[in-house]
């Protein structure tokens, strides 16, 4: 493997596989069109007009992966079809067109109706939502206050222990004291 020239050999080989890899399968496959477009073209042989049987299939239940289309072109076809059968098929293509339509102006009614009534329980839960929030607020401010005048009232209380402290009060005095006068209130 010291040659160079073998390894570049060896390394053109591997590319050009490759390359056929990658390109070999589409141009294979537009090399097989041209040639059945060719063989189709100088070929004498045509295929007859499909003979369909309108009358056998019903009008309004249409297969999947047919449209309209398929059957208006039948009935096109069809050399023996009258123009009043031609004027049913049409008629009946209005009605069910009639019929899809009225059902889908019936579903969107119905969505507006269900849009609306989410609408209104929507409003009214909004409103209950706001009440409760002033409510809250009203009580947080309700709560502040009266923190606010609990903590003078300690500070007064206080104030107020300490003078009588160092005026010579003591607690089991007033302890006495206070049960004394609730016993000649309740006689």
């Amino acid at each position: 493997m010291n040659n160079p020239m073998v390894l570049k050999v060896g390394l053109v080989v591997v590319g050009l596989c490759i390359g056929g890899y990658i390109l070999g399968p589409p141009l294979y496959w537009h090399f097989m069109e041209g040639l059945a477009a060719v063989s189709h073209s100088s070929s004498s042989y045509s295929c007859p007009p499909c003979q369909c049987d309108c009358s056998s299939r019903p009008l309004l239940s249409i297969p999947q992966g047919l449209s309209n289309a398929s059957f208006a072109d039948c009935v096109k076809h069809d050399p023996e079809v009258s123009e009043d059968t031609e004027k049913n098929f049409a008629e009946l293509l209005t009605e069910e067109l009639k019929l899809r339509e009225a059902e889908a102006l019936e579903n969107q009614r119905r969505a507006d109706m269900s849009l609306l009534e989410a609408k209104k329980i929507t409003s009214q839960y909004q409103k209950e939502a706001d009440k409760c929030n002033s409510g809250m607020e009203t009580c947080e401010e309700a709560r502040e206050k009266s923190e606010l005048t609990l903590v003078a009232q300690k500070k007064l209380t206080a104030m107020w222990e300490l003078r009588a402290r160092q005026r010579g009060w003591k607690e089991d005095i007033a302890n006495s004291h206070i049960q004394n006068q609730g016993n000649v209130q309740t006689m």
